[in-house]
């Protein structure tokens, strides 16, 4: 009985070192596998590991723009004062039609030097055949005749260049013709046409501003049935990313179709990132300039692979990615892999499974729980 307290003391140090270990092998949760009843299968989900085609997908934003290919933002062809607006922003014009009118003493002063140009034309030309006549009769020099057609053709070359003018300027081709009629015109008022068909989008002028030739800015054109979307990526998703790619844009609930058109050649210093140009057909003017939009970009190559849900991805203590195999005896073991590509919701796996093998795609977390109880 002395020794009674010894063997006690002993059996008490003995189940210590049990609950010890016991407590170290519950901490390494992920080093054997998970055995599941038949209830408790029901709350998983297993997927067969297949090799498949998919295509990269970039997401990333993007602003709208107007194709500056088809819009024109306009300079005060002459100088003057506003008198007259014909057009409010959002107007449809057609290619010629009548913008604004403005009292310009260049437009007058344009359409006075074609009517005197016509007429030195007429004059010299009606000389110079009169002297090619008298030449003919020995009436005038040689040297005469020709100073005449040399006036002639000198004259003609001012009328054709006072018409280039009053074209240049948007003359209305009814007063271009009264002027070379003789007709008498009135109070002559110089115009703004459009130089294409399209939106009037920009309206920079009030009447009554004064204008300075090829400096005021007046007016924006813009033909909406096709858009820019400026998008941006970065270096890492520009092997995914080809002119002639498909992209989809989504803007205010509406979902749009465009290409891309264009990639930049240089990285932009201050986000570090390239700028890619989507052409984007846009029915009803439904894009409007500035509008920011969501930009997803589809490689028109296909990439094998073997792919698998974003749900059957799991993280351990080291944030290292793994999923869960169903082994031979219906047990679940913890398998790394090394994640690739992510498309929509499936990541491509470059390494750490091989096509046939059943992974765990809903209920993973479940599994985890039961790892480590």
């Amino acid at each position: 009985m002395r020794n009674k307290p010894l063997m006690l003391a002993l059996l008490a140090s003995l189940c210590l070192l049990t609950a010890c270990g016991k407590s170290e092998t519950n901490a390494n949760p992920g080093g054997s596998n998970v055995t599941l009843t038949a209830e408790q299968r029901r709350n998983i989900k297993l997927s067969t590991v297949t090799s498949g085609q998919f295509r990269k997908n970039v997401d990333t934003t993007g602003v709208v723009d107007f194709d500056n290919d088809q819009a024109t933002a306009m300079m005060a062809p002459f100088s003057g004062t506003v008198s007259k607006l014909y057009v409010q922003p959002g107007a449809q014009v057609r290619k010629g039609d009548a913008l604004a009118a403005v009292v310009s003493p260049d437009y007058a002063s344009a359409v006075s030097t074609y009517r005197k140009t016509l007429v030195t034309a007429q004059n010299a030309r009606r000389l110079a055949d009169l002297d090619k006549d008298l030449l003919a009769h020995q009436g005038v020099s040689a040297k005469e005749a020709q100073q005449a057609e040399t006036d002639a053709a000198s004259a003609e070359s001012d009328r054709d260049a006072g018409l280039q003018a009053l074209q240049s300027l948007g003359v209305d081709p009814t007063l271009i013709r009264d002027t070379e009629a003789g007709k008498a015109t009135a109070a002559i008022e110089g115009t703004i046409r459009s130089p294409i068909a399209g939106t009037v989008v920009e309206k920079l002028i009030q009447p009554g501003q004064l204008l300075q030739a090829s400096t005021t800015p007046v007016f924006t054109v813009a033909d909406l049935s096709k858009v820019w979307v400026m998008a941006h990526i970065f270096d890492t998703d520009l092997g995914a990313v080809h002119v002639g790619d498909t992209a989809e844009v989504t803007g205010a609930g509406r979902n749009l179709s465009g290409t891309v058109d264009n990639i930049a050649a240089e990285v932009d210093p201050n986000t570090r990132s390239i700028a890619v140009r989507i052409v984007v057909n846009n029915p009803g003017d439904f894009l409007k300039r500035q509008m920011y939009v969501q930009v997803r970009i589809l490689e028109r190559q296909q990439t094998p692979g073997i792919l698998i849900p974003v749900s059957a991805i799991m993280r351990d203590d080291q944030n290292l990615p793994y999923v869960y195999v169903e082994q031979a005896d219906k047990s679940f073991a913890r398998a790394h892999v090394t994640l690739g590509y992510r498309s929509g919701d499936q990541y491509a796996i470059s390494s750490g499974l091989n096509p046939g093998q059943q992974v765990v795609t809903d209920g993973a977390l479940f599994l985890q729980f039961m790892q480590q109880q």
